[in-house]
């Protein structure tokens, strides 16, 4: 295998469009988000997933302005080591590889229960082995099959939604099915908002979840064959996907299904048979709703495992770049895959998989630890991108040098940041209130490990947050 040390730019511009298009798109739609209007209403859990789309979108502007600027495969840990302080990408870079890499492990197990779906019988082990072998080929090979894997693997979802949308409108307006269902679960019972706002604010969580994966866009501007066109163009995809799927998405399901069906809350409990799609799907006749939503969620644990895979060892390869993990990992081979990288995620992931069968309890740690990963991830980029801006215009640049402009600076990631720490933070306050310590550390381990990474790094090479005047703002890597 002959080595280099440097990645491709090899991913078309619908590649990365379609990465960001169906990163957010899996089973927090398919599966968790009718459980939102279950414990919000109709009207709470519209208004929790606008908000966190909000969020998102003012955080992928941001992350959009940083990568335009300086297109990396490490994104925001480079990011954040290089505009705020280098513990911090050193922290930020291993939680965010590590955990990724556990997460795979998490959907190579859920991609078995999927299948057994069909193969009841089948052993659970063989099926999460050969998802796993699968996704080693399909990112050891080229970055552009890694790309035209989750193109197709995203057309199959965003295809699922749309004829979701069209059906369920035709439902509401009475063209398809039966008169008109009309609007009358937004004001059934204590509808449209129940619970008040400690509701709404309790469903951001699971409205936040939803979007984890969209700064993956980031992370594919180190290998977009021309990343100035391809990441403004996803970004602004971000913000219409969100609309349209999320948004309608959850407005039809409250349409079609009362907020006191239990089928909400089942459905998110992994049950297919009572997904809101199913369910929806079963009453405009399809007989086999419940296997094609299962085949579709299916293709969302894939691309899910398959884009995981893909971030971490990214990630490990940029942290050995910046000299945050042995050089070993910086190497690639001819076609530009950091193949040492990858075999470490793998590894990883397996070593993760294998804990789920022999000691669960360590497993449910691990799992734990993966939790909040995306959400700290967030807070690096708000916190990059508001550093990033006022040192480049403090060293008497002008802001027509970008190729991107961030919307709504500084009150956008100022935002996002307040938004992303409330979610951390409310992940699970009822721990708290009952001083159950088991479950505090299971809900925010990872957040300890981030601060030991740090603080470990910053005493060990007695690093400061950079000073404005001192960040390099133009210079490539």
């Amino acid at each position: 295998m002959s080595q280099t040390n440097s990645v491709q730019r090899n991913l078309k511009t619908r590649h990365v469009t379609m990465i960001a298009l169906g990163g957010c798109i899996g089973t927090g739609l398919f599966m968790t988000s009718g459980s939102t209007i279950s414990k919000a209403g109709p009207g709470g859990g519209l208004v929790a997933y606008i908000a966190m789309g909000l969020m998102v979108y003012f955080l992928m502007t941001s992350l959009g302005e940083l990568a335009t600027n300086l297109p990396v495969s490490g994104s925001f840990a480079t990011y954040n080591a290089r505009y705020v302080d280098p513990a911090l990408g050193f922290a930020m870079g291993w939680n965010y590889w590590f955990n990724w890499a556990i997460t795979v492990a998490v959907d190579i197990s859920t991609a078995a229960l999927l299948i057994q779906y069909w193969l009841p019988k089948s052993p659970g082990w063989i099926w999460s082995l050969l998802v796993l072998i699968v996704i080693f080929l399909i990112n050891a090979l080229t970055v552009s099959t890694f790309g035209e894997t989750e193109y197709w693997l995203s057309i199959i979802k965003v295809t699922t939604v749309i004829i979701f949308l069209i059906i369920g409108f035709a439902m509401i307006f009475g063209i398809m099915n039966g008169p008109a269902v009309g609007l009358k679960n937004f004001t059934y019972k204590k509808a449209p908002f129940v619970g008040g706002i400690p509701a709404i604010i309790n469903v951001f969580l699971i409205a936040g979840f939803s979007f984890q994966g969209t700064e993956l866009i980031g992370v594919t501007a180190g290998e977009s064959e021309d990343p100035t066109k391809a990441v403004p163009k996803a970004i602004n995809d971000v913000f219409w996907r969100i609309l349209l799927f999320y948004i309608l998405s959850i407005f039809v399901i409250a349409a079609l299904i009362p907020y006191t069906s239990p089928n909400l809350l089942s459905a998110a409990n992994g049950n297919i048979a009572v997904s809101p799609f199913t369910l929806v799907f079963k009453r405009a006749g399809l007989a086999f709703a419940a296997s094609f939503m299962n085949a579709v969620v299916l293709t969302s644990v894939l691309s899910s495992a398959n884009s995981g895979a893909y971030a971490s060892t990214r990630m490990l390869y940029s942290l050995a770049q910046d000299k945050y993990a042995p050089q070993i990992f910086a190497k690639t081979t001819k076609g530009g895959i950091p193949f040492y990288a990858l075999l470490a995620t793998i590894l990883v992931s397996l070593l993760t998989f294998t804990t789920s069968i022999f000691g669960q309890k360590i497993y449910m740690w691990l799992v734990a630890a993966s939790g909040l990963t995306g959400f700290i991830a967030w807070v690096g980029i708000a916190l990059s991108h508001y550093r990033f801006r006022r040192a480049f215009i403090k060293q008497g640049h002008q802001l027509s040098e970008l190729k991107y402009h961030a919307k709504l600076f500084p009150l956008g990631p100022i935002i996002a940041l307040i938004l992303c720490i409330i979610v951390i933070g409310g992940q699970n306050i009822e721990a708290f209130v009952k001083w159950d310590w088991q479950q505090i550390g299971i809900t925010y381990i990872s957040v300890p490990l981030v601060l030991i990474l740090y603080f470990g790094y910053k005493w060990k090479h007695h690093t400061k947050i950079i000073p404005l005047d001192e960040i390099d703002v133009s210079s490539e890597i």
